[in-house]
C-alpha cells in the first residue's frame, strides 16, 4: 500500500509539473502572437457589494468563515492521520475531501479578502487565469471524490463479505490519481481554450473571483467553440458522478430495506448519512448557482449564491461528518486532548 501511494504521488506531481509547465509555456506563446494587438492586463472583479460601510463586515464575515473552514478540514486530516482505526478507503477518501476543500477556498477566499482590505478589485489577466485553472480543478475533484466515496458505502453495504478485497488500497490509490489527472487535464482544456480568445476593454466581471462562465461573457471574439466544450464537458463530468451517485444509493436503499435487523438498518444508515448530505448540499448549491448563471445578463445575485458553494459548503462539510459519526468524534476528542497535554 505504501509503496504505491509513493509511487501514485509521484506520477501526480510528474504529472502537474508538466500541466503546469505546458500551461505557461501557452501563455507566453499566446502573448507573442497577440504582440501587435491590444492585451488585456487585468480584470476588474466587481465582488459581492460596492458599499463601503459594509466592506469591515464583508472582511470579518468572509475571514471567519475561511478560517473555520481551514481548521475543521485541518482538524479531520489530522485526526485521520492519528487513529490507526480510521485508515480505511472510507476516511481515506474524506480526508482527501477536506484537503480539496481547503484548496478550493484558499483559491477564492484570500485574494477576495486582500482586494476588498486594499480596496482594489483589480486581478491580472495571468492571476485570473490561473485562479480560473486551479477553481475547475478543485470543484471537479470535489465532486468526483463524492462520487468515490459513493461507491464505496455502496460496496460497504452491498457486498461487506467483499468489501476489503474489491476496496483495495491499489484500487483507492487509481481512482483517487484518476479524478486528480481528469480534473488537471479539463482544467487545463479550458484554460488553453480561453488563451485564444480576445476580449474587449470592458472588463468587469460582476462576481468575486475569476469564473470561466464569465469571463467567455466578457470576450470581444466568437466564443461557440468555447461555449460548446464548457457546457459539453462540464456537463458530463457533472452528469455521469451524479448518475453513478444515484446509482449507488438506490441500491444502497433496496440493500438496506432488505435487512432484517432494525439496528443493521440504523447502522447503515448513519454511515451513508453524512455522505448523503454533503452531497446534497454541494449538487444543490452547485446547481442553483449555475442555473441563475446561465442568464444573458449576469448580476451579483448569482455571484452572491455562489458564496453557498463555494465557502459555506466546505465549511459545513467538517461539522457534517464530525457530528454524525461516533468514530470522528472520539478522534476528534483524543486529538484535541493530546493538543492540550502537549502545552
Amino acid at each position: 500500500m505504501n509503496e504505491f501511494q509513493v509511487y501514485a504521488t509521484f506520477l501526480f506531481c510528474h504529472c502537474l509539473n508538466t500541466i503546469l509547465a505546458s500551461f505557461h509555456k501557452a501563455i507566453s506563446v499566446t502573448y507573442m502572437e497577440t504582440e501587435n494587438q491590444t492585451v488585456i492586463s487585468k480584470f476588474i472583479l466587481l465582488g459581492l457589494s460596492d458599499d463601503a460601510d459594509l466592506q469591515p463586515l464583508l472582511i470579518g464575515l468572509f475571514l471567519s468563515m475561511y478560517l473555520v473552514c481551514v481548521t475543521g478540514n485541518l482538524l479531520i486530516i489530522l485526526a485521520i492521520i492519528s487513529e490507526s482505526n480510521l485508515h480505511t478507503p472510507m476516511y481515506f477518501f474524506l480526508s482527501n475531501l477536506s484537503f480539496t476543500d481547503i484548496c478550493f477556498t484558499s483559491t477564492i477566499v484570500p485574494k477576495m479578502l486582500v482586494n476588498i482590505q486594499k480596496q482594489n478589485k483589480g486581478i491580472t489577466y495571468e492571476g485570473c487565469l490561473t485562479q480560473m485553472y486551479f477553481f475547475m480543478t478543485f470543484a471537479g475533484l470535489d465532486n468526483l471524490l463524492l462520487t468515490v466515496m459513493a461507491y464505496d458505502r455502496f460496496v460497504a453495504i452491498c457486498h461487506p463479505l467483499h468489501y476489503t478485497v474489491i476496496m483495495n488500497p491499489r484500487l483507492c490509490g487509481l481512482l483517487l490519481l484518476l479524478s486528480w489527472l481528469i480534473c488537471l487535464t479539463y482544467s487545463l482544456l479550458q484554460s488553453l481554450m480561453v488563451l485564444r480568445v480576445s476580449f474587449c476593454k470592458e472588463t468587469e466581471i460582476p462576481h468575486f473571483f475569476c469564473e470561466l462562465a464569465q469571463i467567455l461573457k466578457l470576450a470581444c471574439s466568437d466564443t461557440l467553440v468555447n461555449d460548446i466544450v464548457l457546457y459539453f464537458v462540464t456537463g458530463l463530468l457533472g452528469i455521469i458522478p451524479l448518475t453513478g451517485i444515484l446509482f449507488s444509493y438506490s441500491r444502497i436503499i433496496f440493500s438496506i430495506m432488505g435487512m432484517s435487523s432494525s439496528g443493521g438498518k440504523y447502522k447503515a444508515f448513519s454511515t451513508c448519512g453524512s455522505h448523503l448530505s454533503v452531497v446534497s448540499l454541494f449538487y444543490g448549491a452547485g446547481l442553483g448557482v449555475y442555473l441563475t448563471s446561465g442568464t444573458a445578463h449576469p448580476s451579483r445575485k448569482g455571484s452572491i449564491a455562489s458564496v453557498m458553494y463555494t465557502i459555506i459548503t466546505p465549511m459545513l462539510n467538517p461539522f457534517i461528518y464530525s457530528l454524525r459519526n461516533r468514530d470522528m468524534k472520539g478522534a476528534l476528542r483524543r486529538l484535541c486532548t493530546r493538543g492540550t497535554y502537549s502545552q
